[in-house]
């Protein structure tokens, strides 16, 4: 077994195959130096807090190794010979395989016009978030370009670490991916309330380095200028190694409900692949998420043991920011109908599709204040629920009730 892409969803993967009985070679390859990590904490915890910060692991090279899986770092594949079923290596290195699993992620979207400019840098990768890091400090000016989570959770941890701040989105509002209106106004005005600069709206008609830092050129004339510029303007699945191998893409590696892609001994799973989801009609989605890379790097590794399992959990994200947590499950642009519950400081939104059926829920709070009503809206989801929409909306009726029912 070998499986492309060493971060959560490819280590993950390894260590399924393992643990279903798997007791031939497993090797997981990476292109980056470090051990396999979590993605979510770069924007947050190795920004903000003071110590200096090290990669939170998935498995450490002990547990690796006591596994059997071999690891190989710094490691790019460039190429995937599917007649001879091996896989070729930029140092020459081949390795064979009998199933393939591609767990490439995905890569910044880059902006064309900041490629000249050398205060303009991307977030991904842990070297990423230390070099960010090192320019992080009160009274340093930060642009942040996209107005999504992670241009989002890099302001709140600039902020508290006193950098003045300013997002420029191109969109009406920020968050307008999956995240109802409402629930975005919340994060705007928290945002504000913590001295976070807006230009909503705003088209960008050049970026260029000046003599003490960075200037963003608006399109309707107005110019920001910064010390450091962070583009985060969304992400692109890593498909260049289907391509090239004629496999099939759609919005990413095509994989069908069981994680497999056109080839019958090589699956996708993660950032890179689309797949069908049934509890939306088959509708072929594409999730950046890190439970749902963890989830199908497990169902991938049992279904390259023959499990035949089909993809089937919800989707479900989340983000923090400040002292608000945010949780969706489910896809809230399914629905057409809104059932809202508040909570005193927190606020949950239901999304139900015509007949009534709950798609989605959309929570917002303090801390983790939202975190089980959205767990068993996440329940009912799956579930495939009608529930009652008053009590959806009265905030002392139980879910676990309307679950049991």
């Amino acid at each position: 077994m070998v499986i492309i892409g060493a971060g959560e969803c490819g280590a993950r993967a390894a260590l399924t195959l393992r643990e279903g009985g798997f007791a031939g070679p497993v090797t997981l390859i990476g292109a980056e130096p470090h051990l396999p990590y979590e993605r979510p904490p770069l924007s947050k915890d190795a920004m903000a807090d003071e110590a200096e910060p090290l990669p939170r692991h998935v498995a450490t090279g002990e547990r690796l190794a006591e596994a059997g899986i071999v690891h190989l770092a710094s490691t790019e594949v460039r190429l995937i010979d599917r007649q001879k079923k091996n896989v070729i290596c930029a140092d020459g290195t081949s390795l064979g395989y009998d199933k393939l699993l591609l767990a490439t992620g995905s890569s910044p979207r880059r902006l064309p016009l900041a490629e000249a400019s050398r205060r303009s840098v991307y977030l991904r990768t842990f070297d990423d978030a230390l070099a960010i890091r090192a320019h992080l400090r009160s009274g340093v000016r930060v642009l942040i370009v996209g107005g999504g989570f992670i241009g989002l959770e890099l302001a709140a941890s600039a902020r508290k670490l006193g950098c003045p701040v300013t997002v420029i989105e191109a969109q009406p509002r920020i968050l307008m991916r999956g995240v109802p209106t409402e629930i975005a106004e919340i994060i705007h005005a928290a945002h504000a309330a913590a001295g976070v600069h807006f230009f909503c709206g705003k088209g960008i008609a050049a970026i260029e380095d000046i003599a003490d830092g960075v200037r963003v050129q608006l399109a309707d004339g107005h110019a920001v200028e910064g010390d450091l510029c962070v583009i985060g303007i969304g992400a692109v699945p890593n498909v260049g190694l289907a391509e090239a191998a004629d496999l099939a893409i759609d919005n990413g590696i095509a994989a069908d409900e069981q994680l497999r892609t056109s080839d019958p001994d090589i699956f996708a799973a993660g950032d890179c692949c689309s797949f069908p989801l049934a509890l939306y009609g088959g509708r072929r989605v594409r999730l950046e998420a890190w439970r749902n890379a963890q989830e199908q790097g497990a169902l991938a590794a049992r279904n390259m043991l023959g499990g035949g399992e089909a993809h089937n959990a919800v989707p479900w994200f989340w983000s923090d920011q400040y002292d608000l947590g945010l949780q969706i499950a489910g896809l809230p642009n399914e629905g057409v109908e809104i059932v809202r519950r508040e909570m005193g400081e927190a606020l949950i939104l239901f999304h139900l599709a015509a007949d009534g059926r709950l798609v989605a829920a959309s929570g917002i709070g303090p801390g983790n204040s939202v975190a089980r009503d959205i767990r068993l809206a996440e329940m009912l989801i799956a579930k495939r629920a009608h529930p009652p929409q008053e009590k959806l909306a009265a905030p002392d009726a139980k879910l676990k009730a309307l679950l049991a029912a």
